[in-house]
Order: structure tokens, then C-alpha cells, then sequence
């Protein structure tokens, strides 16, 4: 049963007027509002670190062994499979820049001055040769997924055949997923 504020209680003959007690000001509302969105206890934070680095860790190999979801999109779509798998499939010159440079800088504490020199215009060579080999490589790849694709080819499969070739092939991501000698249909 409800009371009417202006009917005198049981307990009391005096009528209640309002709600009988003071009106909480904003300050005290908005305290009693507050509370942190998330639990602060070190569990808490231990949980969700150990949940994210199991997402991260998930994504990592997912990405690795080439999953369409987990790709950047740079990686995504059957197309650009295509041409990883082309570009994995062949040996290429840009993969052995950086042992080269790596020879070079060893040549280079060499106290003759000759093999210095030599040293460093071979290198300079190598990387003309490295050029030369993937603008090759991405004309190649260019007239197969046109001539596979059709009008439907995406745009920069040239450029990123080329830089895929640059790399060394155990640093690639997503891992190579077609053996040398094995270009796709």
C-alpha cells in the first residue's frame, strides 16, 4: 500500500511533505554513479594480458600460414595468392642482396685497398642486376594475371611481385606456400 505524502503516518502524527529526505546534490549523485569499466585487481589485468597475447599469438599464425582473415590488406584476395605463390615458386637475385652486402662489409676490413674497391662496384652490379630482375619479374606477372584475370586484374600485382622477390624467402609473411620449381596454374 502506497501512502499519500499528505496523510498522517502510524508512527508519526505529522504529515510527510515530499519524499522525505534532501535532495542529493550533483556532486554526490555522480560519485555514487562512478565506478571503474573494468575490475582493477592484478588478476583482472593478468587475465586480459594473457587473453591478448593468445589473440595475438593466434593472429601470428594465422598470418603466417597465409589465412585470408588474418591477412593485412595489402595480402588479401585470390590474386595477390597468385602471384605470392608465383614469386615463391622461382629464385630470384634480390634474395641473396643482403648476404652480399653482408660479404661486402667483411671484404671491406680487408687492408687492401683493391679488394675494397672491387668489392663495391660487384656490389653495385648485383643490385643493377637485382633491378633489372624485378622489373622483369613484374612484367612477367603483369601479362599472366591479365592474360588470367582478364579486366578484372587489381592494380599494383607488378610492384608487389617485385618487392616479394626482394626479400629473403624464409623472412616473407605470409610464408611461402608453393615450393621452388611449383608456379601456379
Amino acid at each position: 500500500m502506497v501512502q499519500n505524502p499528505t496523510t498522517p503516518s502510524s508512527d508519526n502524527d505529522e504529515p510527510t511533505i515530499g519524499k522525505g529526505r534532501p535532495t542529493p546534490t550533483r556532486a554526490e549523485r555522480e560519485a555514487a554513479n562512478r565506478r571503474p569499466l573494468a575490475p582493477n585487481t592484478k588478476e583482472a589485468r593478468k587475465e586480459a594480458r594473457a587473453a591478448l597475447n593468445a589473440n595475438r599469438d593466434k593472429a601470428r599464425a594465422g598470418m603466417a600460414a597465409g589465412e585470408e582473415k588474418y591477412l593485412p590488406p595489402r595480402d588479401k584476395g585470390e590474386q595477390r595468392r597468385w602471384v605470392r605463390d608465383y614469386v615463391d615458386a622461382g629464385w630470384h637475385l634480390g634474395e641473396f642482396v643482403m648476404p652480399a652486402m653482408i660479404v661486402v662489409i667483411v671484404l671491406t676490413f680487408v687492408p687492401n685497398y683493391a679488394v675494397q674497391t672491387y668489392s663495391f662496384l660487384v656490389l653495385w652490379a648485383y643490385i643493377l642486376l637485382v633491378i633489372g630482375d624485378m622489373v622483369l619479374l613484374s612484367n612477367r606477372v603483369k601479362k599472366k594475371t591479365a592474360a588470367k584475370w582478364g579486366t578484372r586484374v587489381e592494380k599494383g600485382h607488378g610492384w608487389y611481385a617485385a618487392m616479394r622477390s626482394f626479400q629473403m624467402r624464409f623472412m616473407r609473411l605470409p610464408k611461402p606456400q608453393a615450393k621452388r620449381g611449383e608456379y601456379p596454374a
